[in-house]
């Protein structure tokens, strides 16, 4: 597989022949204010521009939208993506709404959906936020729910893109289910004022790896957008220093990761 890292929680990954648009963000730098209520809002989004024109990661197989923040389904994917290109949404809601942008060809993902012969399961128990977080009705409700999606194919080794979540014992035991060989994590530690991280840091990615020694870990979400407090030279300090630095690539914007 080649997972080509965009930007933020964008991916183009090529499996099994197939090419995957995940998340797209596709707006140009400074597009966008600052996430209201959340740590840097001052700071406009994406805070850097696409490293490859944006016409390139229009031409794939499918799409993947785990769910539909603004840093992950933006008005510009929304205009530029065409509209009967194959999408894999989390739930009906999130169907109903990409059919009413104008979407024709979505597809609900469930623990066995298909696409030209490579399985996507999708992930349970992930959280974009802490239990404090959830417990206010308002900020449950921005919050809402965001998904993961495991691939599988007999060619392939099996890749498990955890999506927008904080790490828990839900999301651990789902990790030890599926066992995937390679993970891409969102590990850029974006923080809500007052409630704390809704996506993972450091540790988690940590902790990953003592649930899944085996596995390649692929670190992104990180330096794009304006509430994310980790920095790559940061976590690259920190897995280095507990001496998981070969578990753990962290791909620069438009760095291809081959596994």
């Amino acid at each position: 597989m080649n997972i080509t890292h965009i930007r933020n929680a964008t991916q183009l990954i090529t499996y099994a022949g197939k090419r995957f648009l995940i998340d797209p963000l596709l707006a140009p730098k400074d597009a966008y204010p600052g996430f209201p209520g959340t740590a840097r809002a001052e700071i406009r989004n994406p805070m850097v521009e696409l490293p490859f024109a944006v016409d390139t990661l229009l031409d794939v197989d499918a799409v993947i939208v785990t769910h539909t923040h603004d840093d992950h389904w933006d008005q510009y994917a929304i205009e530029l993506l065409a509209k009967d290109k194959p999408i894999f949404v989390q739930h009906e809601h999130d169907a109903q709404l990409l059919q009413s942008q104008g979407f024709t060809h979505l597809t609900v993902l469930t623990d066995n959906s298909y696409f030209d012969g490579i399985q996507l399961s999708k992930t349970h128990g992930g959280q974009h936020g802490t239990d404090r977080a959830y417990a206010v009705p308002e900020l449950a409700e921005r919050l809402g729910e965001a998904c993961g999606v495991v691939f599988r194919h007999p060619d392939e080794k099996t890749l498990l893109i955890a999506g927008d979540t904080i790490l828990r014992p839900e999301v651990a035991a789902d990790l030890a289910l599926h066992q995937p060989d390679v993970v891409v994590l969102n590990a850029g530690y974006a923080h809500v004022i007052g409630f704390g991280p809704i996506i993972m840091g450091a540790e988690d990615v940590l902790n990953v790896h003592y649930l899944l020694p085996q596995a390649r870990i692929v670190a992104v979400h990180m330096e794009a957008i304006n509430h994310c407090l980790l920095t790559r030279s940061a976590l690259r300090e920190y897995v280095d220093a507990n001496l998981i630095g070969d578990a753990v690539t962290i791909p620069q914007d438009g760095e291809s990761v081959i596994v």
